[in-house]
């Protein structure tokens, strides 16, 4: 049975990092058996029922050596935005099964952002010797394409996740309005602060529940916590336990709010959408699946023109027809044909 490792932002709680890992998990070839470098080795076990080693750590490189292959499990992990560290330790261990003969994959990857000439090379250097590559936006496309190296074009695998039914929905009248915000640079304190009046407004407007949907907990719930404490009843936080828990929670919503591209991904088949877009991901996103947003860069000071904006895709938003859905199901299927051609 060939061994696999899988490298990825895995065991950090966050809900569409973990979607990506399980949408990997049962996409790989039957006879494969994985081995997870995850942040929380006992939790990734006992979530997934697979081997999984601490992520820095020697037993890391012992993995890969006696491993038949590697791969890239998804995600934004060759950038340099969060810090030029991250991407040399994902390099450095791509480049590590390279020289000791392994295949290879680089398994649908947001390229960047690479910010600096030295994330450039680097990110090349390693992508040119991969067995093969998908990548899940047309940005990543174009960038491989001018640096002539082969690579499939696919949507996010998230998107072929099935939902799993996570309780039962607390007793809040409709409409139901999701939110999903994270601590980033670009939502600033006086940003919120415009959010929350807009939040108000909105939920007055139509009587609404909000239901504050963190996806991490050490980049989500502190906000989702803020935003609870100013905002009137009906109001609740929830927190699924498994990724495809939260398919299930945004079939249940009437709409949502969402900044974290998964959040996205996993409620657009469901519910009517509106991005909070904090990077590229997101908004090529918007583009592919027509979601309407703003950009956190050129955020509006008036709470009363996001409320405007809010309310115009509420009435004439509509989820993805079945015919979209079908669509992108069917290509979400190449990432697992490059599994099974490459390993």
């Amino acid at each position: 049975m060939p061994n696999v490792v899988l490298c990825g932002y895995y065991g950090q709680g966050n809900a569409g990092d973990e979607a990506l890992l399980l949408t990997l998990l049962q996409m790989l070839p039957s006879g494969v058996k994985p081995i997870v470098l995850s942040h929380n080795p006992t939790a990734t076990t006992q979530a997934y029922g697979v081997t999984a080693i601490p992520h820095k750590s020697w037993a890391t490189l012992k993995a890969i050596a006696k491993a038949d292959g590697f791969i890239f499990g998804g995600g934004s992990l060759l950038q340099d935005v969060t810090s030029l560290g991250s991407l040399l330790y994902y390099a450095g261990l791509m480049k590590w099964a390279q020289l000791l003969g392994k295949k290879t994959v680089a398994w649908a990857q947001g390229i960047g952002p690479l910010q600096s000439s030295l994330a450039n090379h680097i990110t090349r250097f390693v992508l040119r010797s991969c067995t093969g590559i998908t990548v899940r936006d047309e940005a990543s496309a174009n960038l491989l394409k001018n640096w002539q190296i082969p690579h499939i074009l696919a949507p996010d695998p998230v998107w072929a996740l099935a939902a799993q039914p996570f309780g039962e929905m607390p007793d809040l009248p409709q409409p139901r309005i999701a939110v999903n915000l994270r601590s980033h640079r670009t939502l600033t304190p006086p940003k919120i602060a415009v959010l929350l009046e807009a939040l108000k407004q909105f939920q007055q407007q139509n009587q609404a529940s909000v239901i504050l949907v963190p996806f991490q907990e050490s980049q989500d719930a502190a906000i989702a916590q803020q935003l609870y404490d100013e905002l009137a009843e009906p109001k609740a936080i929830i927190t699924p336990i498994q990724p495809q828990q939260y398919k299930s929670l945004f079939a249940q919503v009437d709409f949502l709010i969402g900044m974290r591209l998964h959040s996205l991904i996993l409620a657009a088949a469901d519910c009517p959408c509106f991005a909070l877009s904090y990077d590229p991901k997101v908004t090529q996103l918007q583009q592919q699946c027509g979601i309407p947003g703003l950009d956190l860069e050129q955020f509006p000071r008036d709470a009363a023109a996001i409320t405007a904006q809010w309310t115009t895709a509420f009435q004439d938003q509509r989820p993805l027809t079945p015919a979209q859905q079908q669509s992108i199901q069917s290509q979400v299927q190449t990432h697992q044909e490059i599994l099974k051609t490459f390993l």
